[in-house]
């Protein structure tokens, strides 16, 4: 079956591609929030999963950092569970969203380098994905 635009026309294979990525996006949205959150349970809690970082410009202590992650980390799921639902809005924001938690991740990089480097490539697809999608088949 050939996927169709609202307007019945048969998609470009371009735009099929986008909206794959769209769906794909709102789940990974969706997971990278949950699993930020429960990063930020860890940081807060103080467990031993992340070593303490020495002299940083960024230094918040793994508490502040925990608390950033869980805020950060329940908008970018909920936000993930809106995209998957079709709210233009969560599009819109959720680019907004991904580039703050494409930040986050960069800034968090002493702390935990290999999952904040898998984070930052996942912001910048989630922002390709949201933003590739043509105007007439969202």
């Amino acid at each position: 079956m050939t996927p169709r635009s609202t307007t019945g026309e048969p998609l470009p294979a371009r735009s099929v591609w986008a909206n794959a990525g769209t769906a794909f996006a709102g789940v990974l949205m969706t997971v990278g929030g949950v699993l930020d959150v429960l990063n930020g349970i860890a940081g807060i809690a103080g467990d031993d999963v992340y070593e303490p970082v020495g002299d940083y410009v960024y230094s918040l202590g793994l508490t502040g950092w925990g608390w950033i992650h869980v805020v950060v980390g329940a908008l970018v799921a909920l936000t993930g569970l809106g995209i998957l639902k079709g709210f233009d809005a969560a599009r819109a924001f959720g680019v907004g969203l991904a580039a703050l938690y494409l930040v986050e991740n960069f800034m968090f990089l002493p702390y935990a380098p290999v999952w904040s480097t898998v984070s930052i490539a996942v912001a910048v697809f989630v922002i390709w994905a949201l933003i590739a999608a043509p105007r007439a088949t969202r």
